[in-house]
């Protein structure tokens, strides 16, 4: 078996959502286990979050609701996007609780639900300035009336999702909490009461108390990833993922040697070059190799060295210690007295923590603990 895998802590995963679930008491937490748990795994994640203390789950696809029904976890799950018209039979079928937001999606979850005779929870997403998905709110009262309207809906939920709000200084924040107070006014007024009122994910969870609401979405938190770098000190989140290798293969190499695709590396010195299996093929970013990358490897630091390859990366391992073949590398995560964040990697891309996790391949197996 190839020796690279990625350790899953589930009592991380549970330190963190029980962190978070007390911080924001009343309120109800979500725990969104879209992206296979981001990358964490869906089934075990999901399970050991229930148990923790969230009272819903959040994914984006039918189909990943339809896997944690398989696996016979029972509590509520949100779908995070409208279904396509054609899909409203299969959430039905798994108990699913769709969130719609056009007058489309509306008619088929009311037909699915009448061909099922059953009635079908629904939330209805408002766009408050995410201008990704959700109804404009102008339209909302005209969809929470016709939600009304059909014996086979309920109107479960209204929710909004936060732009910037891993920005804790960015004003923008409380300006779509004032303008999701405003239509929850306007609902009321024209009687509609009774749903569950949530705009927080992590950060606003985290930072925003007043967008707490009577429940709260977290994502990437429930992982142990601040939702920014500037948030890093709110919470004593646990990471939840290790990825872990082994050398494979040690050479001493000459100064000035160059080292793999287009020679953008030269050893600066005489040096033990190691090379570890796993590559861009395997979510590791093929930039590493020329933005500063670095793996541990017997609890120290080691630069990468030239580009990430498909299958394989190469490290610089100096000459003041041995290393050789079989000896741990961890890419993400703590060996000894250091450690290697998602957040830390990102910041050399140019990118977020979530999409570091998120992209690990399916050729890494987890292994849970």
């Amino acid at each position: 078996m190839r020796p690279t895998w990625a350790d899953i802590s589930l009592p991380a995963i549970a330190h963190n959502v029980g962190l978070l679930a007390e911080l924001v008491q009343p309120a109800e937490l979500c725990a969104v286990v879209k992206a296979d748990a981001y990358g964490h795994g869906i089934v075990p994640v999901a399970r050991t979050a229930a148990q923790a203390g969230a009272t819903m789950l959040a994914v984006a696809l039918v189909d990943e609701g339809r896997r944690l029904r398989e696996a016979d976890i029972d509590i509520p799950v949100l779908l995070l996007s409208e279904p396509r018209p054609n899909e409203f039979a299969a959430v039905v079928e798994h108990r699913l609780t769709p969130t719609v937001y056009q007058g489309e999606g509306l008619a088929a979850a009311a037909a699915a639900a009448a061909t099922a005779g059953e009635r079908l929870p629904v939330h209805l997403k408002v766009d408050t300035g995410m201008a990704r998905v959700g109804a404009p709110p102008a339209q909302v009262l005209m969809l929470a009336d016709a939600i009304a309207e059909r014996g086979t809906l309920d109107l479960a939920g209204v929710w909004t999702h936060c732009a910037v709000a891993d920005e804790p200084d960015n004003s923008f924040t409380a300006y779509q909490i004032e303008q999701y107070n405003h239509l929850l006014s306007r609902l009321r007024l024209a009687g509609h009461h009774g749903f569950s009122r949530h705009l927080a994910n992590s950060a606003v969870a985290m930072a925003h108390p007043a967008g707490r609401f009577d429940m709260v979405r977290c994502g990437i938190a429930i992982y142990g990833i601040p939702p920014s770098p500037a948030m890093a000190a709110h919470l004593p989140l646990q990471p939840a993922m290790t990825v872990r290798t082994e050398v494979a293969m040690v050479k001493t190499i000459a100064a000035g040697t160059p080292v793999s695709y287009g020679h953008h590396y030269r050893a600066p010195a005489d040096t033990q070059l190691a090379t570890i299996p796993i590559g861009y093929a395997d979510g590791w970013s093929r930039r590493l190799g020329v933005c500063g990358g670095e793996v541990l490897i017997g609890g120290r630091r080691r630069a990468i060295a030239g580009m990430v390859t498909m299958d394989q990366t190469m490290v610089d391992c100096g000459v003041d210690h041995p290393v050789a073949p079989g000896d741990e590398v961890v890419l993400l995560g703590r060996q000894g007295d250091e450690e290697i964040t998602a957040t830390e990697i990102a910041e050399r891309l140019d990118t977020v923590a979530y999409e570091i996790v998120c992209q690990l391949g399916r050729r890494v197996p987890h292994r849970f603990s």
